[in-house]
């Protein structure tokens, strides 16, 4: 039985969440690698909705979750995501969450600064979330951030608390802001602490004893490939690797052990905030996708973009995150259109690309080459069975996976956890 690594391999939102929670009704761990809680997943259960921003979506499911080094934790949303799903009936105990103890903390002035900061920048925006992601991830490669560990030794943080405030100081001064609060932030890390250390423990002992029993694990990304930071479409990305390779790094077991990968791609793009989007649409059919696609995001609620699907992009992240077979979601939105359009190339200054450029003024002015197919009538919501499919919409699958290079794993047809149809099974690769 392999094990199995989720990635988003477009820009996020491409429904990750209910592919995860279904996968992990079948695993016997589920472990997140990377990102924090700029990263929403919703989850419909028998007609229940769950909205996740950090914990592993196998939660909902009663597996064993786990939240690796690679995430940077706000232990605050923590405990109130913790609370919020109880209140729905989920139980979180120790026995069915664990935290790595080597995980960096988002602190409030992580938040701050990035406020700050994308207040600053006018025309150079980002678009972030606002929750102190990047600026955590720095001070982790700055060598100078606080760790679920330090939290059962904050009579001794000093030293580390010097490192941080004098980075900090010197940028909040820049914005006319007073120094850290040292005394008021000790204190909330005092108020917050018990309730992170009842989850602590060394994440990767636990992974290699899992491993050890043969028991299946699946790791799960957040965002997606092309917000990598070093493969995305900089400086528009997020602030660490989407990539499927960081499951190794981000959980603390070996490269050996993230078995089949699982790019999960929606049946048309989307992504949430600034950057270059070479299929958007401007135009009613593109309304339209996004009215009945609910393009809104889970966590910060803002309105995705839409566009049309770009087997370009898809092709190049399938290729960087060795993606070994795709998830194919919400093909039901794409029901009654006349036609459906596939990017298949670009035009950039009279030449024609077959991938997406690295500068951000070049992937700004490419001009999407398009394929067109006669869409459906017939609903595709609910289909379990490839043969309940309409005849347009196999064939649209059909194409999708020979442009990118890549067979579908999996279709999923409505936000249920059974609507999927199962093509190829991942943990028996």
């Amino acid at each position: 039985m392999a094990n199995v690594t989720v990635i988003g391999a477009q820009w996020g939102d491409e429904g990750k969440g209910k592919i995860v929670d279904w996968l992990a009704s079948r695993a016997d761990a589920v472990v997140r690698f990377q990102g924090g809680h700029n990263a929403g997943h919703t989850l419909v259960i028998d007609g229940t909705t769950y909205k996740l921003s950090l914990l592993p979506s196998g939660i909902v499911s009663g597996t064993m979750s786990m939240i690796g080094n690679g995430v940077v934790l706000d232990p605050w949303a923590l405990r109130d995501e913790v609370e919020k799903l109880e209140g729905q009936g989920v139980s979180i105990t120790d026995d069915n969450l664990a935290i790595a103890d080597n995980c960096p903390l988002i602190l409030p002035l992580h938040r701050d600064l990035d406020a700050l900061r994308e207040g600053a920048a006018g025309k150079g925006k980002i678009g972030t979330t606002g929750r102190g992601i990047g600026p955590a991830y720095e001070d982790k490669v700055g060598r100078r951030a606080i760790r679920v560990c330090d939290l059962a030794h904050l009579y001794d943080l000093d030293p580390q608390l010097d490192r941080l405030c004098a980075h900090h100081d010197a940028l909040r001064a820049g914005f006319d802001q007073p120094p850290v609060d040292r005394e008021a932030l000790l204190a909330e890390l005092r108020d917050v602490a018990d309730f992170v250390l009842r989850f602590a423990q060394p994440v990767w002992k636990r992974l290699k004893k899992v491993r050890k029993a043969g028991a299946k694990i699946l790791f799960e990304g957040a965002q997606g490939v092309l917000l990598d930071v070093d493969h995305g479409t900089y400086p528009f990305v997020t602030s660490s690797n989407t990539v499927s390779g960081t499951a190794a790094a981000g959980s603390g077991l070996g490269p050996n052990s993230t078995g089949f990968v699982l790019g999960i791609v929606k049946a048309y793009t989307t992504r949430v905030g600034s950057g270059p989007f070479p299929t958007e649409l401007d135009d009613v059919i593109g309304q339209g996708i996004g009215e009945r696609g609910h393009e809104f995001g889970t966590v910060t609620g803002r309105q995705r973009r839409v566009g049309w699907f770009d087997a370009v992009l898809v092709r190049q992240t399938c290729s960087i995150s060795g993606v070994t077979g795709i998830a194919l979601t919400k093909i039901d939105v794409l029901d009654g259109l006349d036609t459906v359009k596939i990017c298949t190339g670009y035009r950039l200054r009279g030449n024609v690309l077959d991938y997406l450029p690295s500068h951000a003024g070049d992937q700004a002015m490419v001009e999407p080459i398009y394929e067109e197919m006669e869409g459906w009538s017939e609903s595709t919501a609910g289909a379990r069975s490839f043969a309940d499919l309409p005849a347009n919409a196999i064939k649209y699958i059909q194409r999708v996976q020979e442009l990118i290079e890549c067979p579908v794993a999996l279709v999923s047809t409505s936000p249920e956890r059974d609507d999927t149809i199962l093509m190829r099974d991942p943990f028996v690769d």
